[in-house]
């Protein structure tokens, strides 16, 4: 069975609601972006300016040169360069809290990050594609159009993204009531959405499960490793690695699963890899989070592992 032969199909409803939970995610992580946020990043850029080189531009190279390496289909290898032009996902926050690192630099890296990725992620993703040796043949099969991408990315993820900003920065009290709410549902319902996808297509999982679960474990090992190695080169500190670590090897997958079904008309391979990350994903940032806090805590007595308790802005300085 060829991978990149088989087009996972769902129905027009089932899209809908799949757009729908995108929506409520962006809507979540905008609601939990204070302005403040944004003063941060821009009176000390110097953690975030690290972290997006890492997405926007080390991430994809890394991906790209990763899907010349590993046995994959050109599907698989599309489907690989689109999450890893996904922006990160908010579950990054839950684990950079859990292993003790810094959220403060977490929240204003994912809501900065994601109003870059707005634009950002539709030219990525056809960047990388197009100058794939494979992987561009099915660039030009499906006629994809970055400015018919970046519309929808904008309808989809970037009005509700506006409306989370606005709602935070005029009333705050509400805000903060529903945003965990609308969190923690989006999250439940893309997983679940993701395990219906996979189960719905179980044939067709269990014939490429071998080679995906190697491709995502491998993938986003890579994107984890990154994310804490560019935070050592640049210098930052404990907590800051550790929020660089998940922010990096955390993508959003759950919205590049509807932008297969969207833009690519659910090909298989790009599908699966997608579907399968966003499982996987969580899974792996959950173990590493909690070993990472358990060992910093039984050498340091925190699960921070920073003694001098040290801001974002201290570590900019």
């Amino acid at each position: 069975m060829n991978v990149d032969d088989i087009v996972l199909s769902f129905t027009p409803g089932t899209l809908m609601i799949l757009n729908v939970v995108l929506a409520l995610i962006m809507l979540g992580i905008a609601l939990d972006t204070a302005p403040a946020d944004f003063r941060v990043v821009a009176k000390h850029p110097r953690p975030f300016i690290i972290g997006i080189l890492a997405q926007l531009l080390l991430l994809p190279v890394v991906t790209f040169l990763l899907t010349l390496v590993l046995p994959v289909t050109p599907s698989m290898a599309l489907g690989m360069i689109l999450v890893a032009c996904c922006p990160p996902g908010n579950i990054s926050q839950v684990l950079t809290h859990r292993s003790g690192g810094n959220v403060a630099l977490s929240v204003s890296m994912t809501g900065v990050g994601n109003l870059l990725y707005i634009v950002a992620m539709p030219l990525s993703i056809a960047f990388w594609g197009s100058l794939h040796p494979t992987a561009h043949e099915l660039l030009v099969a499906v006629a994809l159009n970055p400015w018919q991408m970046l519309a929808e990315i904008l309808l989809i993820i970037g009005v509700p993204f506006a409306i989370g900003l606005l709602v935070r920065a005029k009333l705050p009290r509400l805000a903060a009531r529903v945003q965990p709410f609308v969190k923690w549902f989006s999250l439940i319902a893309l997983v679940g959405f993701i395990v219906g996808a996979l189960v719905g297509n179980w044939a067709v999982f269990l014939s490429v499960i071998g080679i995906v679960l190697l491709v995502v474990a491998v993938h986003d090992a890579v994107a984890l490793a990154l994310g804490y190695g560019t935070a050592v080169l640049g210098g930052l500190g404990t907590r800051e690695r550790k929020a660089m670590t998940f922010e990096v090897g955390i993508r959003n997958a759950g919205l590049g699963l509807g932008l297969v079904f969207t833009f690519f008309g659910g090909l298989g391979g790009m599908a699966i890899v997608a579907g399968w990350w966003g499982i996987w994903d969580i899974v792996a940032g959950l173990v590493v989070a909690s070993l990472w806090a358990a060992h910093t805590r039984r050498r340091t007595g925190s699960s921070t592992g920073d003694a001098t308790g040290r801001t974002v802005a201290e570590v900019s300085s």
